[in-house]
């Protein structure tokens, strides 16, 4: 692995952000990721598929393709590792690297090592550190160790989101399904893919699922490979070896220079003694004339007993008094003396004047209340609801008794305040001819909704919606008696709300469907 080149920030951190390095990488290059593996997956995909087809097994199909994923793991791995240290290749380039290496190990990987948890960062050791046998399984027991959990933990929630996406494509086509008819299409998709499904029902199984891994897989080798990037970079020490050749190729680049001016002194000796001797005596000279003073007429003189007196080589008193006079100067001294005033008596804090009682009473209360205010409040909601009983307890039994019948329930929109006349056919056609048809409509829904709940000994809220009557209405045994409420509910719908009226021979056939199954004279 070539250090120097690396694209990415190689430092310690902890498996989670381990984890997450390898999904950023996955992101990054996933059109580089997607491309060869799509180019290889989905090949073998159909392949299989029609095999299976042939031998009238489809779930062999789907058992092949998830064993064979250990293959197909490497070309993302080629992808993230060359990503890692230069630029990704491209798909023939992943894809050739497959070919070159894919049968390398992989009596291990689609055998006995199969069903491994540890596979994700296992594979990085067996694929890019060139070694096998003893050594080979020494490295990936020195890898595996210290992040089993996580690795284990990773492929816990791949294999859950994997569920969940097949899970959803499933349930997407469920979301084009109208709501009145979202159970029974439900129940028949449930009974269509568990007792005996047929071979197009199987295949598209097999494709949702293959869907589901190729959109997860990428991602659980991505982590696995953070892990190992991670692991490797504890163990070696690869931050450290990558500054430590940054810093030798810099170095590398002075060395030419530092070599040039170590070899002056011996390309020319003689004149580089020439130049120390002369820098040498520069060197004296300047000394000598620090040292003295010219006075035109006498002698040169040293200077320095006059500055320090004439013990000034044995003392150094003068010195020293310089160094305590320089110390005194406030601008060095690091202490300072601050004055304060303060008061030699300190005043007497009075004690705070005592409550009266009244209102430590009070606070006490207060307290009280709000220790067991909880309780107190829930205690009166269970009385109010003890009190009412008679009110709401009919509501919430499924199965209580029935409601007198100068009570009637009234759901959806109500014709008049009164009861539902004696012969209701009859009053439904005579609205009908005299240009009502939706008064019409609205008292043969509400004779249905009545009739329906007389007839499986239910009592509904005030204000009951068309769905909840459908749902109360699959408890009544008839098939038919079911589909014709449904009928009922659907015309009632496309009258009230779309203002789709029904013409007069469906209207004539829904009367005598609803007379015929809820026993109304016609």
């Amino acid at each position: 692995m070539r250090l120097d080149q690396v694209r990415v920030e190689l430092r310690p951190r902890s498996p989670w952000e381990a984890m997450e390095l390898g999904n950023a990488l996955v992101r990054h290059h996933a059109g580089a990721i997607w491309r060869p593996w799509a180019a290889a997956t989905l090949p073998v995909f159909v392949l299989l598929n029609a095999a299976a087809w042939a031998l009238d097994a489809l779930w062999l199909a789907t058992l092949a393709m998830w064993w064979l994923l250990p293959l197909f793991d490497r070309i993302v791995l080629s992808v993230l590792s060359r990503a890692v240290f230069g630029d990704p290749p491209d798909t023939r380039q992943a894809l050739s690297s497959l070919r070159a290496g894919g049968w390398r190990g992989a009596l291990g990987r689609l055998g006995w090592r199969r069903p491994s948890p540890w596979r994700s960062i296992a594979l990085p050791v067996e694929q890019l550190e060139g070694v096998s046998g003893e050594a080979l399984a020494r490295r990936r027991a020195v890898i595996v160790d210290g992040i089993q959990g996580h690795a284990l933990l990773l492929s816990g929630v791949c294999l859950l989101f994997v569920l969940v996406l097949f899970v959803s494509l499933l349930s997407l086509v469920l979301m084009f399904v109208p709501e009145q008819l979202l159970s029974e299409s439900a129940r028949a998709m449930w009974a269509l893919l568990t007792s005996e499904p047929p071979r197009l029902a199987q295949l598209a199984l097999n494709g949702a699922l293959w869907l589901a891994i190729s959109a997860v897989e990428p991602f659980h080798v991505g982590a696995g490979f953070g892990l190992y990037l991670n692991r490797r970079v504890r163990i070696e020490a690869w931050d450290i070896e990558i500054v430590l050749r940054r810093m030798r190729a810099r170095l590398s680049q002075a060395a030419g220079l530092l070599l040039a001016l170590a070899a002056l002194p011996l390309l020319a000796p003689p004149a580089a003694a020439q130049v120390g001797q002369r820098l040498q005596e520069q060197r004296e000279q300047a000394a000598q004339q620090a040292a003295t003073v010219e006075v035109p007429g006498a002698r040169k003189a040293p200077t320095l007993p006059r500055v320090f007196g004439q013990d000034a080589v044995v003392d150094d008193a003068p010195f020293r008094q310089a160094v305590k006079r320089a110390y005194e100067d406030p601008l060095l001294n690091r202490s300072r003396t601050e004055t304060r005033w303060q008061p030699r008596r300190t005043p007497d804090v009075p004690s705070p004047a005592e409550l009266p009682g009244w209102l430590g009473t009070l606070g006490k209360l207060v307290a009280v209340l709000g220790e067991f205010g909880l309780w107190i409040l829930v205690g009166l909601l269970a009385l109010g609801a003890a009190l009412t009983a008679k009110r709401w307890l009919p509501w919430m039994r499924g199965a209580a008794a029935r409601r007198a019948q100068d009570s009637p329930v009234e759901v959806g929109e109500a014709v008049e305040p009164e009861h539902l006349p004696r012969n209701l056919a009859a009053e439904a056609r005579r609205l009908w001819h005299e240009g009502r048809p939706r008064r019409a409509l609205a008292l043969l829904y509400r004779g249905s909704v009545e009739a329906m709940a007389a007839r499986i000994g239910i009592a509904l809220v005030p204000g009951a919606t068309e769905a909840e009557c459908l749902r109360a209405s699959r408890r009544m045994p008839d098939a038919t008696d079911r589909e014709s409420f449904a009928r009922m509910v659907r015309v009632w719908q496309l009258a009230a709300y779309a203002q789709r009226l029904p013409d007069e021979a469906d209207f004539e056939s829904l009367l005598s469907d609803l007379s015929l199954r809820f026993g109304w004279a016609g």
